[in-house]
Order: C-alpha cells, then structure tokens, then sequence
C-alpha cells in the first residue's frame, strides 16, 4: 500500500482573488468566520500530538491564500522546528509574496507554488476575477522576489481552460528553457464548478505535451516530484514541465496525501467527500489525543477504497464545498 506521509493545509478558506475554477463567479461561498477556524496554537497541536506520531512528515501550506493567514511565517518556523518534518512547501497565488519572499525563506520554506494561469495581463484578471486594477504585475514580481530569494524548486501552476488560455501552453512552456523554474500543467477539475466545467470541458495533458513536443521536443525528466506530477523537459531546458492529469489519467495508486480544512475537517481524496472527519469540534471538546490519532488511523486504512476512480469525463453529483474551501 502506498505511505500517506503528506498533509496539504489549508490555512484559511479566503482568498483576494476569485479564479473561475475555484470560486466559480456567483458561487455563494460562506466564509468561515475567526473563531470557526483552526487556531494556529490547535493546528500545531494536532501536527505534534495526531499527524506527526500518525506518520505524517511532510506538509504543504495552503488556502484559500495561505498568505492572508496572519501568522504565516511564524507557523512555517514552527513546522519546521518539529524534528520529524522532512518538508515544508506552500501553495499561493503570489499576490503577496514579493514582501513576504525573504522571511518564508529565513523561516525555513524552501519549496514554493505559485499559480500563474496566464502571460496576459487581460486574461490573467479575467481568470481571476479581478473587478479593478490589474494583479498581474504584482504577482510576477512575487515570482521574481521567491526566485532571487532561493526557492528551488520553483513552480508555477498552470490551470489549462480551454477557450481562455489553452493558446499560451507554448510561451508558459517557453519559460522553463533559461529559468530553472517548474511549470506544471493541471487539467481542470470539476470542483464546485459544474456548469463552467460542463461549458468548457478540459484539454489532455497528452494534448499538451504533443504540442510541446512538435515545436521543442520533449524527454522525460529526471527530476521525480513528490506528488502525482508526470515530470517532462525541454531537451536542454534548466527547468522542467509538470502535468497533472487527474481527468485523463487516474493516479490514484500513487497518491501519498490527505488534505486538512482550516475548520479543522481531515479529507482522505480530494475528488470524494467519503470519509472525512472533523478534528476541531472532539479536540475542543477534550478528546484525548489518543482517540483523535485513532480517528486519523483509521481513516488512513480505508483510503485506498475512498480513492476516487471514476473520471472517465467529469463527477456525478456535486461537491459541497468548492476548491478554495478544501485547500485543493
């Protein structure tokens, strides 16, 4: 069976950007108010006393936008501090990180990625939802500022939706040839978003990659990531090309992950809501850290069969929390 040694956190379900595949426009998202969320004092506790001796080891910070979580960096220098963490990575959207870069750094993150869906400033803010002034360019510098820092690996993640940036696979791919950076395609999922992804449907990582392929070639990489990317390069790139294919190719035997809520919820699969248990309410309520470690065992027995496997072209039913509120 495959070790579940990855916890993806979401640190707060709130984001200051809207992007059409996560918070879908018109979606009614119920904030979680303050005092609803996981204390940082709680989450450290539960890393300590159910995670860590569990066997989890590695742990990725993420949202809504991780950055918005006061406390971040203290929270990463913590993590770190417990002698059993092996790795501490976040996920953000990049918006703040160019004042924010160096102190991540100095408090131990070393592994960062930012989503950068496009090149174009227009269809970046369209993608986002921007209503104002454009985001773009505070979001490049972000990119910039984690790069002279010393973040290696960096990675950009691609969210590829057809009809609005499908036609920028070749200049995003570009970007991985004079820059060690990692620039990782993710098909589009059907989180939350069932009428957008009804519409527009989603394009093959083999789609792109044959792309790729026509205008550079391609080879398969021999740099490995930790999670479900199939890794590719440029022949003679210093970067890599990822591609995460959960629609067109099930990797579900490979996954080493379970992802935990800002609220305090443990989910075994991102693609299925079987399963998931609350640790905030019994921990606040005085349950020992025996039985919450209990709980989190036996969730992580029956993961192999909570593991979502039919994706042939989309989901039955819907999802009742969007991608922003699990920490996708």
């Amino acid at each position: 069976m495959n070790l579940v040694d990855y916890l993806r956190i979401s640190l707060i379900d709130r984001c200051n950007f809207q992007c059409q595949y996560c918070m879908p426009e018109g979606a009614e998202i119920d904030y979680i108010l303050q005092q609803n969320l996981l204390t940082l004092d709680e989450l450290l506790t539960l890393l300590r006393e159910v995670f860590i001796p569990v066997g989890f080891t590695r742990f990725r910070l993420t949202g809504g936008e991780p950055l918005l979580r006061p406390g971040v960096v203290e929270l990463v220098k913590q993590i770190n501090a417990f002698p059993e963490t092996k790795d501490v990575a976040m996920t953000t959207n990049g918006f703040l990180l160019a004042g924010m870069a160096e102190d991540l750094y100095q408090a131990g993150l070393r592994r960062i990625n930012i989503s950068l869906d496009s090149l174009d400033p227009d269809i970046f803010d369209q993608i986002i939802g921007n209503r104002g002034r454009s985001r773009w360019q505070q979001v490049w510098a972000g990119i910039q500022a984690a790069y002279q820092v010393g973040f290696n690996p960096l990675k950009l993640n691609v969210v590829v939706i057809p009809g609005v940036n499908d036609h920028e696979v070749l200049d995003l791919a570009k970007l991985t040839i004079e820059r060690q950076w990692h620039v990782r395609f993710i098909e589009f999922m059907p989180i939350g978003n069932n009428d957008l992804f009804a519409d527009r449907g989603w394009i093959s990582s083999e789609e792109l990659r044959q792309q790729i392929r026509e205008q550079w070639g391609l080879e398969t990489s021999q740099v490995t990531g930790n999670g479900p990317a199939d890794v590719f390069q440029i022949p003679g790139a210093k970067g890599t090309l990822g591609f995460i294919s959960q629609m067109s190719e099930c990797f579900c035997d490979r996954c080493n992950r379970m992802r935990f809520s800002a609220d305090g919820w443990l989910r075994p699969c991102l693609l299925n809501e079987t399963g998931q248990i609350d640790l905030k309410t019994p921990l606040r309520q005085g349950a020992t850290f025996e039985e919450l470690r209990e709980q989190v065992s036996n969730l992580l027995g029956i993961k192999p069969d909570i593991n979502f496997k039919q994706r042939d072209s989309g989901t039955t039913g819907n999802y009742a929390r969007t991608m922003s509120q699990i920490g996708g």
